[in-house]
């Protein structure tokens, strides 16, 4: 176990600038909106404020070194990851897991209030942030949830919770399947559940699976190109700090509860949190690969119903909205599950507050 500080290079801050002003953008498309993706004259205003406004030492750089950081080697890759304790040595302890294209920059708003109750620990998933980059094949959900629990027993946590989204909740399915033992239970704003092929559907639920149909259709491209071609992919992006925000940022367009600007739910500043840090990380590749290694390598854990307490929490605007009896045939211990007023993809940064109290309530529950 090794602390961590972050520290960037003056060099590279002054190399970011000098790429966003010298930008050559294309022409704008001729469809308005976000249609053919990210409007030029919206990405030339984020960017613009990235280069002339946004402080990366006073903003995300300090903000992460206000919370306990650690490198640790876990199967050959270094594991960035935050370290927080609550007042009590016999709280519960969380491993707390973000998904693509986020990262640990998503849990900051609700560690504080989390950690009133609990031990939180809150890392970086391989390839991404301050995370070694995996230089062998191989490193997929399944993979990294093992390394989680090597995690939990090497910082002495015999009995933990788990939580995730995205990338996150799968990786926390499979602890739940893994690791009855010592996972108490799990937590996640995007379960993976659907019908069988004999359900009377609710409206809800065919609402639930025409917006499927309609990611499917229309906004699952990029998936695709992560599954099969990332490192391509990672050219374009590690060279271009305006093609890295245009990447990440349409997603965030896509999938925040928002009023026609993501800005209004998340300011721009904390968006530039987590796109700085892919930049910074040079992770557009690595974060990619865990498409590949997961999808396309099969790397998706051991399958079978999750033994644990289930826990799932299902906010309007997220990718995938399991009702409550779906949920159940893959959650079969499934004790808390909510619907939430407001909120989409990227819970924690979202709602903060509805994330905290769902969560707080659900593991309290298991104490």
């Amino acid at each position: 176990m090794e602390p961590f500080r972050v520290d960037v290079a003056d060099a590279d801050l002054d190399d970011l600038r000098r790429r966003l002003r010298d930008t050559r953008w294309p022409a704008a498309a001729p469809r308005p909106g976000w249609d053919t993706g990210v409007p030029l004259e919206w990405l030339r205003d984020v960017c613009d404020h990235w280069a002339t406004a946004y402080d990366w030492r006073t903003e995300g750089e300090a903000r992460l070194n206000a919370f306990e950081q650690v490198r640790t080697t876990i199967d050959g890759v270094a594991i960035h990851f935050l370290h927080v304790r609550a007042p009590r040595d016999d709280a519960l302890p969380i491993v707390m897991t973000h998904g693509w294209p986020g990262s640990v920059f998503e849990f900051l708003d609700v560690i504080g209030p989390l950690a009133e109750s609990f031990h939180l620990v809150v890392p970086s998933l391989p390839g991404y942030g301050f995370s070694d980059q995996p230089s062998e094949p191989g490193w997929g959900a399944a993979r990294t949830a093992r390394a989680w629990t090597q995690l939990m027993a090497s910082l002495g946590y015999d009995r933990y919770g788990a939580q995730g989204g995205d990338w996150g909740s799968m990786v926390t399915t499979v602890i739940g399947t893994i690791d009855p033992d010592h996972c108490t239970g799990i937590h996640l704003n995007m379960a993976i559940a659907g019908p069988s092929g004999d359900d009377d559907l609710t409206e809800s639920e065919q609402r639930a699976l025409a917006d499927m149909k309609r990611y499917n259709d229309v906004d699952s491209g990029y998936m695709k190109l992560q599954s099969t071609r990332p490192q391509t992919l990672a050219y374009a992006l590690t060279d271009s700090p305006a093609g890295q925000a245009a990447w990440i940022l349409e997603k965030f367009w896509s999938w925040v509860d928002h009023d026609g600007d993501p800005r209004s739910v998340i300011p721009v500043d904390r968006l530039l949190d987590n796109v700085t840090l892919y930049w910074l990380t040079r992770t557009a590749g690595s974060s990619a690969r865990m498409y590949q290694e997961t999808m396309g390598a099969g790397d998706l854990g051991p399958g079978g119903a999750v033994a644990v307490p289930t826990g799932v929490t299902v906010f309007p605007g997220e990718i995938f909205r399991p009702s409550r009896r779906w949920a159940e045939r893959r959650y079969p211990h499934l004790v808390h599950f909510t619907e939430q007023p407001r909120g989409g993809h990227f819970a924690a940064f979202e709602q903060p507050d509805l994330f905290v109290d769902d969560v707080r309530t659900f593991f309290s529950s298991l104490a």
